[in-house]
């Protein structure tokens, strides 16, 4: 009865090692192509914001700069006549 016993148990054990082995490989199998294509989706963002600046800093070298809500104060003697 008692090799029965101990027989079970290390089957048990040994099963439990191999199947935490085996999960523990899928998992990171799982995971590695999932990254990859985070990433790939961040770089696709990360070029379309650039692209979106660039081309939205050259709208912006087109447009003549605006003239000042203020006007600028004068110098001293500009106010009286000569």
């Amino acid at each position: 009865m008692l090799i029965f016993i101990l027989g079970s148990l290390l089957g048990i054990l040994v099963g439990g090692a191999l199947c935490v082995h085996y999960l523990r490989s899928e998992i990171a199998a799982d995971i590695g192509p999932t990254l990859e294509r985070m990433q790939n989706q961040l770089d696709l963002i990360e070029s379309a914001v650039n692209i979106a600046l660039v081309k939205w800093y050259a709208a912006l070298r087109n447009y003549p700069p605006r003239p000042f809500d203020i006007p600028p104060s004068k110098t001293d003697g500009e106010d009286e006549p000569s």
